[in-house]
């Protein structure tokens, strides 16, 4: 695995937290390590927590060998504008903003610079994160193998061509909040049905995460699994049919849609 030496995480919000605890469990030295965060604060915080230098945008593109970019889409153009005279061509640049492309970090950076472009989610806190990595114009199979190994470091990392990337962000980016509302709306059921609502909340989480496990241990098809627990003329039968009713599956999808469309839209802006 590419080390990529210094590596600087450029925004100490939860994925960048996120991802400088996962690559120190992982066996990073903290000397290996920078972060960037504005607030003295919160810097401080960040030294106590995890022995690293927290320092400012430029200093971290001026020392960094890799510069990972953990900002919201609409932070990228200032940061960018910011450190664009400190980057040098031989670094290389892993974005984790939703929506931004390689071209748009390319054309804002010095000629040369490889960006690798991922799509993380939040699973990464329990290092069961799904990352999706993408090649800029400039990359090479290093690069990639060097993004591979920085995100593994908190859950699984898969190659996508960029232009999936907007289905990828619907799908896995934005995926937990779609498991978590259904996990409300079980939880809710389970109340307004009489059960306490600590009974309820056990009974859901136990049973999503026996779901997932046999879903990814067993590599079954899910239409094989669902109608293994689906008896003809059953209780499971009856709440299927209300789902399909109340066309649950098309409103997923529609859901999914427009998340994507998001995405695109993001790059726009």
């Amino acid at each position: 695995m590419t080390s990529g030496g210094q590596v600087a995480i450029l925004g100490a919000g939860v994925m960048g937290e996120t991802l400088l605890s996962g690559l120190l469990r992982a066996g990073r030295r903290p000397g290996e390590l920078l972060i960037t965060e504005r607030r003295e604060e919160r810097a401080q915080e960040l030294r106590e927590r995890y022995g690293v230098d927290v320092v400012t945008n430029v200093d971290a593109a001026a020392k960094a060998d890799t510069l990972v970019l953990v900002v919201k889409p609409q932070d990228m153009p200032d940061l960018l504008a910011e450190i664009a005279p400190a980057v040098r061509s031989s670094q290389t640049i892993v974005s984790l903003a939703a929506g931004i492309t390689t071209g748009f970090i390319e054309s804002r950076l010095p000629d040369g610079v490889a960006v690798v472009r991922v799509m993380p989610n939040t699973p990464a806190l329990v290092d069961e994160g799904m990352a999706a990595i993408s090649r800029g114009a400039h990359c090479d199979e290093g690069h990639l193998v060097l993004a591979e190994g920085l995100l593994a470091a908190t859950g699984r990392v898969i190659r996508v061509p960029e232009k999936q990337q907007d289905a990828v962000t619907a799908i896995s980016g934005s995926g937990p909040a779609y498991i978590f509302f259904v996990v409300e709306s079980m939880i809710e059921a389970g109340v307004h049905m009489g059960l306490p609502r600590s009974t309820s909340t056990d009974l859901v989480v136990q049973t999503l995460f026996g779901s997932a496990k046999l879903l990814r241990e067993t590599g079954e098809h899910p239409t094989v699994l669902r109608e293994r627990v689906t008896s003809p003329g059953g209780t499971t039968a009856a709440a299927v049919r209300e789902l399909e009713d109340h066309k649950v599956r098309a409103a997923f999808l529609s859901a999914i849609e427009a998340a994507r469309n998001r995405s695109r839209a993001l790059a726009a802006e």
